[in-house]
């Protein structure tokens, strides 16, 4: 066995998943391929460590036992269950492995549309009116005013978003929540359609100092941004598909991602960009976000641009050139490898690891 700190790269490769009858053609769309993983595996070992990828599956137990890793970085997407992608995160804290990004509690929060939005809505903190829907024919609450937006509630890489997720009436609105409980047999998400542009803020780092759960009532406060490494801002230019996807919907991200104008950095006033990057930092805080996330925002195009956050993702896609993420870090002068290795840095020196420099 080498005396290199050996890292176990954790992830779930598209090839390998399960697959059934009548399955949603979108179903793993979350999921890894061969090229990022092996993009990852290439980048850990560029630092002098030794890096193998295992699969998240039922096998991990016996083969982290032989490998006996350091560390593990952990993209884990998992296939089934309500809180899945804190399944493999769950084993490696019973195994007492160190693993990079956020926790159990936070993963599974995170990957809750419905429950992330209570936190933030509780933190005081701007996402839309929202109601989930287990029929759909449940009431419409009165606060809920058209159009709204439909989607899975626990679901990634826009899976079950398209043109069709803005509803306009209640008979669209039926239509929609039918059509996704019967597709991904889950709650369904409906919230207040915010017309505007849609912004993604990526970051790197953990918070430093006195980082309570709440955010200080006193709005003059400092904000706590500290040990958070922002990157420019990203927003996708949908002009040229407004007659198709209004919205970056799962086709634009999966079919055409590679086709796509990305504005990054994004046009925004310096005001409007710290804004976005300490709302970044207050919805990292108050889900317990470690390591890295992207929070996604939409600006109200009928309220001078207000932000809105729709959610924060504590496992960013890594896909080199195509990843949110890493288009984001390039802009920053941070090529894909340096963004692989800040994050595994980031989490070794949480553990208290050392790390090779």
């Amino acid at each position: 066995m080498s005396d290199k700190l050996r890292v176990a790269v954790l992830a779930n490769l598209k090839k390998n998943a399960p697959h059934w009858q009548d399955m949603p053609d979108d179903q793993w769309d979350d999921l890894d391929s061969e090229s990022t993983i092996i993009a990852l595996v290439d980048a850990i070992k560029s630092s002098g460590y030794e890096a193998e990828f295992f699969e998240g599956d039922l096998a991990l137990v016996n083969h982290l036992t032989r490998f006996k890793p350091d560390i593990c970085f952990n993209i884990c997407e998992s296939h089934f269950g309500d809180a899945r992608e804190a399944q493999v995160p769950a084993l490696l804290e019973m195994m007492r492995i160190p693993y990079t990004g956020s926790k159990v509690l936070a993963l599974a929060l995170a990957l809750d549309k419905p429950m992330t939005k209570r936190v933030l809505t509780y933190h005081d903190l701007p996402t839309p009116d929202f109601q989930s829907f287990e029929r759909a024919d449940e009431p419409i609450d009165p606060k809920m005013k058209f159009p709204l937006f439909v989607k899975p509630s626990r679901e990634g890489t826009g899976m079950g978003v398209s043109k069709k997720s803005i509803v306009h009436n209640e008979e669209e609105l039926r239509d929609q929540v039918n059509v996704m409980l019967k597709k991904y047999h889950q709650t369904v998400l409906v919230e207040s359609y915010i017309e505007g542009r849609e912004v993604t803020v990526g970051m790197v780092g953990n918070l430093i100092g006195p980082v309570g759960r709440r955010l200080p009532e006193n709005l003059d406060s400092p904000r706590i941004q500290a040990g958070l490494r922002f990157f420019p801002a990203l927003e996708v230019d949908l002009q040229p598909y407004e007659e198709t996807d209004t919205v970056y919907s799962n086709r634009l991200k999966v079919q055409l991602a590679a086709d796509l104008t990305y504005l990054c950095p994004a046009p925004l006033e310096p005001d409007m960009l710290d804004e976005l990057n300490w709302l970044a930092a207050a919805a990292f805080r108050v889900t317990g976000g470690l390591d890295v996330s992207r929070v996604d925002f939409r600006l109200d195009a009928h309220d001078n641009n207000k932000p809105y956050i729709l959610e924060i993702n504590p496992l960013p896609g890594l896909s080199p050139g195509i990843s949110d993420i890493v288009i984001e870090a390039a802009a920053d002068g941070v090529g894909h490898t340096e963004l692989v290795l800040s994050i595994l840095h980031t989490a070794m020196r949480r553990y208290g690891i050392p790390v090779l420099e």
